[in-house]
């Protein structure tokens, strides 16, 4: 992922080149590929190039389009080939650059562009001609990109350091800590009320002083895929499954992908193995990476991941942790703009060695499966759907069902499904606190409705059917969690992100992506004659309860000492007593149920005494 960034001064001082250059100096590591700078009077622009593709070598940005429009452009475009037919250009899309055709795009179609954009990118665009400011990101926000808007400049960059530490000092963004700590918070926000992340799937527009939100991408309720026979599904599933995973292996440089022997991985590396061998790319070949701990009492993935190994006759790289009580680290030893303990600490070197020893650039990652392939598929979704549509016979039989595998009562899981038709106001009253984590302090959970945020299919209008809004939940939540993703030198690609095929997904019938006793029953059925059988029929997931108690255990005097003067007590978001009493049990063994929000509220704890030490915050 390239780095770019950029400075507008409102009162029409010339921008300093070399305030630019400091603006990202924190952050060239992201950037290794040369900077180069363009200044225009009190707008100045920035890149720092990270290559995968031979388009992006050839090109210096910051762009300057036919209009005269100053451009930086990360990412990657998709649908190449369309563009250019659209634009009526007749050079050959291997001869284009993405910058190019992105430019090109603008200058015809200004920000009604974007809506034709598939791919992973954001651009800034400078039009000079109307002193305007075009900021805008991709479908679900896959590249980052963040501004901080004030009366008298503007500054904007894809990483948040940078904006974090310019000298200013920020007033903490409380709706950011509350969706933080229940879950991830809206993507738009960050934990600095004068700093904004450019939402998925929209654009920024800034006139000096005024700023404006649009959207380029929305979620379509109405769109439906309906066919006769589930063949007709598992084969449009399987078309648009390899598309994506060939948009993926566009690079001129060596490729990882990731391996844990899940489903999601194991896919991934299959499929390109496949669309290597029968096509044949300008990549010679995918190389995996696969981690396990075998202390851990659930560990099973070394077993499945050397399956595939099997099937592709070679080892990939391997990485053997041992949730010493080091893996993660408590307290902060850089700067991190946003809360959170990261990966393992272990796990980031071990795949650091790797990229450095086999020069990858790109990396293939499996996020996105479980959410739009139906791993924790909920059956009310599809009861649901049965009840709109009056199928009271086969609703009867589904409740039957689903009662055997989840082993529940059939009428609970009636009502649970009838519950779903209620106005979200109406669940959250009543929905017991119980269903927020003991630590959050209660005025401060009433104040931004938590409970309601925690009720699944949450959002959206009221008038969708309980399974639409299960999917719009789920597409909020991944564009959030990507946001906050910790960036890494690699250029991390998502293949069941795809905008075609998450559009696809979403559309077919809840009965498609999972059966009664068979998660992800699509995929399953799709892939059959491309993974293991022992792929096909894991039904497992390891955990790491063993290396959390261990942490707990190591760390509980640092703990103990924090806890006791906390900062998220004083501020009123949680109570040190709770998070003691929780943590204690954690170092017993005993893993609680919101095992995620309480590490989530110990690293919010750290983070707020780090940026308060910094004078970041007013």
């Amino acid at each position: 992922m390239s780095v770019q960034a950029g400075i507008w001064e409102f009162d029409g001082n010339p921008v300093n080149p070399e305030s630019l250059v400091r603006l990202t100096q924190g952050v060239a590591e992201y950037g290794p590929d040369g900077e180069t700078n363009s200044v225009i009077a009190e707008v100045g622009m920035l890149y720092r190039a990270f290559h995968t593709t031979s388009g992006s070598r050839a090109d210096r940005q910051p762009f300057f389009s036919a209009a005269g429009n100053m451009i930086t452009f990360d990412g990657r475009l998709d649908n190449r080939v369309e563009l250019l037919e659209l634009l009526g250009n007749h050079r050959s899309s291997t001869e284009a650059s993405d910058v190019s055709i992105a430019a090109a795009a603008f200058d015809r179609w200004a920000s009604a562009s974007f809506a034709k954009f598939v791919g992973d990118w954001a651009m800034a665009v400078w039009i000079g001609k109307t002193r305007r400011l075009v900021l805008a990101r991709d479908y679900i926000g896959i590249r980052p990109l963040f501004y901080h808007h004030s009366p008298i400049r503007v500054k904007w960059c894809s990483q948040l350091d940078p904006l974090a530490l310019d000298g200013t000092r920020f007033t903490l963004c409380e709706q950011y800590i509350a969706g933080y700590l229940t879950g991830f918070p809206d993507a738009d926000l960050t934990p600095y009320q004068e700093i904004r992340s450019v939402p998925p799937g929209g654009y920024v527009v800034i006139e000096r002083a005024q700023r404006s939100a649009h959207t380029h991408w929305t979620f379509r309720p109405w769109a439906k895929t309906r066919y006769k026979s589930n063949e007709e599904y598992e084969e449009h599933f399987r078309n648009l499954f390899r598309q994506s995973v060939r948009r993926r292996l566009r690079a001129d440089c060596p490729i990882l992908a990731g391996l844990s022997g899940g489903l999601d991985s194991s896919a991934i590396v299959c499929m390109a193995d496949e669309i290597l061998h029968s096509e044949g790319t300008r990549v010679s070949k995918v190389d995996t990476f696969s981690f396990c701990d075998r202390d851990e009492p659930d560990e099973d993935d070394f077993r499945y991941f050397t399956k595939v190994e099997e099937r592709r006759g070679r080892t990939g790289r391997h990485a053997e942790l041992k949730g010493t009580g080091d893996s993660f680290p408590i307290a902060l030893s850089y700067f991190n703009a946003v809360p959170g303990f990261g990966e393992r600490q272990e796990l980031k070197d071990a795949m650091s060695r790797a990229v450095l020893e086999g020069q990858y650039r790109v990396v293939l990652s499996g996020v996105g499966g479980d959410e739009f392939l139906g791993q924790a598929f909920n059956p009310r979704m599809l009861l649901s759907d049965l009840v709109l549509q009056r199928q009271f016979r086969e609703l009867a039989r589904s409740l039957i069902a689903w009662s055997l595998t989840t082993r529940q009562p059939w009428m609970f899981l009636l009502f649970e499904t009838l519950f779903m038709f209620l106005p979200v106001s109406v669940r959250a009253l009543l929905t017991p606190d119980s269903k927020l984590a003991p630590w959050i302090y209660r005025p401060f959970a009433k104040r931004h409705k938590l409970v309601s945020r925690t009720l699944g299919g949450s959002e959206g209008n009221w008038w969708w059917s309980p399974r639409t809004r299960d999917s719009y939940q789920t597409y909020l939540t991944v564009a959030r969690q990507l946001t906050y993703f910790s960036q890494s030198t690699p250029e991390t690609r998502y293949p069941y992100l795809d905008q075609t095929l998450v559009e696809f997904l979403i559309s077919v019938p809840a009965a498609q992506l999972a059966q009664p006793g068979e998660t992800r029953s699509l995929m399953r059925r799709a892939l059959k004659n491309l993974l293991p059988p022992e792929i096909l029929i894991r039904k497992t997931k390891s955990g790491a309860g063993r290396c959390i108690a261990l942490t707990v255990r190591k760390h509980r005097d640092r703990l103990s000492e924090v806890l006791r003067s906390s900062v998220g007590d004083r501020l009123g978001y949680t109570e040190a007593a709770c998070l003691r009493s929780a943590l204690s049990t954690v170092q017993h063994g005993q893993i609680p149920l919101h095992v995620v929000q309480l590490f989530k509220a110990v690293s919010l704890e750290f983070w707020l005494r780090d940026v308060t030490a910094r004078n970041l915050i007013a």
